[in-house]
């Protein structure tokens, strides 16, 4: 590996740092214009609280397995796509012939090549870690939710039924800020994907991929959307 493949790998992980700090971090609440994930954390606590005013909860217990189906989903990917990167390098020498005759791949030898795929499984698995937390942090917020009270004994005492809604509302940002951490280890993996043609495609497809990221949690129609106008 050349000094530039360093510099390009020091530069993903440093922007991946950077946006999620911004996004999920305590940097997220220095900015005057809030995120996308921000603003849903915020309906969260909307949509809980108002669950408070039913007994009947059949459409918030939907919800909830909608989150954990759609959390194992990414999970399950993660997964599979970690035995792709073990059957990559199964494959080291059937690579090895085509990227030699690639013409716009600067390619640096085998053992370059092998410490990258185990680089991107590394990705995978950390992607992997976050959703399989989250889903249990949903599982969690599932039976949370369910000790919700119901709703003569939330007239009777709400300042003790508000408590408990908190608590849920906390266990589902929390599994939301995890799912969303693997998610956007997905994202970055396409940058990744870069740096087998070079440290310099790797630096461009890192910087446009968190620049879509980016556009997407402050500057796109979704979090317009979800704003109040005197926000927007």
């Amino acid at each position: 590996m050349t000094t530039l493949d360093y510099a390009a790998l020091a530069l993903f992980l440093v922007l991946w740092w950077v946006y999620s700090w911004i996004t999920a971090g305590s940097g997220a609440r220095l900015l005057p214009r809030a995120s996308l994930n921000r603003a849903m954390a915020e309906r969260r606590k909307l949509w809980i609280y108002n669950s408070l005013r039913r007994d009947l909860k059949m459409i918030d217990t939907q919800i909830m397995a909608g989150l954990q189906n759609g959390t194992a989903f990414f999970a399950s990917t993660s997964i599979f796509a970690m035995g792709g990167c073990f059957a990559l390098l199964g494959a080291t020498d059937q690579v090895d012939a085509v990227f030699r005759d690639l013409a716009f791949v600067a390619y640096s030898g085998r053992t370059t090549f092998e410490l990258k795929v185990a680089g991107l499984t590394v990705l995978f698995g950390y992607a992997f870690f976050k959703f399989g937390w989250s889903y249990r942090l949903f599982n969690y917020c599932t039976i949370l939710f369910g000790a919700l009270p119901m709703m003569h004994e939330t007239n009777v005492d709400r300042a003790a039924a508000e408590k408990a809604a908190d608590q849920v509302v906390e266990m589902n940002i929390i599994a939301a800020r995890n799912f969303n951490a693997g998610l956007r280890a997905i994202f970055l993996s396409i940058g990744y994907l870069g740096w087998f043609a070079g440290p310099y495609m790797f630096m461009a497809t890192t910087v446009v991929v968190i620049a879509v990221l980016t556009r997407r949690q402050f500057f796109s129609e979704a979090r317009l959307a979800l704003m109040d106008p005197d926000a927007k």
